[in-house]
């Protein structure tokens, strides 16, 4: 029997991660994202729903991410669900909790104000303060001037 557990998501944070350390060393970050839909009825009415996902990371990943996100940024995270059950302790009841593990990470947005870098990045608020982009290179030999591209 084939099988396929793939999850892809884009949403913002809905708290600053939070970092720990297993007995071993590896790092294991807490995150929680909203992801958004937006949908007409066929009424007309707009109307938004909000989903909210658990998702871990880990080793060098769950580092990245207590390092540089924060509540509110925006995340694009790609994983695989996972099903954690349990017994409660206080109640005796199984539990259970429906996360994502997530493989990869990408950070979107730019920097938040005030974060350091120190490079001269495609940051807009710089771009705003007057800084100015380098001359366009020449073409050297190897390579076709636009003006001699037959497309």
């Amino acid at each position: 029997m084939a099988s396929f557990n793939k999850v892809i998501l884009l949403g913002n944070l809905t708290r600053d991660p939070e970092v720990r350390y297993t007995p071993k060393g590896s790092a294991v970050c807490d995150l929680g994202i909203a992801v958004n839909r937006s949908y007409t009825l066929d009424s007309g009415e707009k109307r938004e729903e909000v989903t909210f996902v658990d998702v871990v990371l880990w080793s060098r990943l769950a580092e990245i991410a207590g390092e540089y996100l924060k509540k509110g940024r925006p995340v694009f995270i790609e994983g695989r669900l996972q099903l954690d059950t349990w017994d409660d302790k206080q109640s005796g009841q199984k539990r259970s909790k429906l996360r994502v593990i997530g493989e990869t990470m990408q950070l979107l947005g730019g920097r938040p104000p005030g974060a350091g870098g120190g490079g001269e990045g495609g940051d807009e608020s710089k771009s705003a303060r007057g800084k100015t982009a380098p001359p366009p290179k020449a073409p050297t030999a190897n390579e076709p001037d636009d003006d001699e591209i037959p497309f």
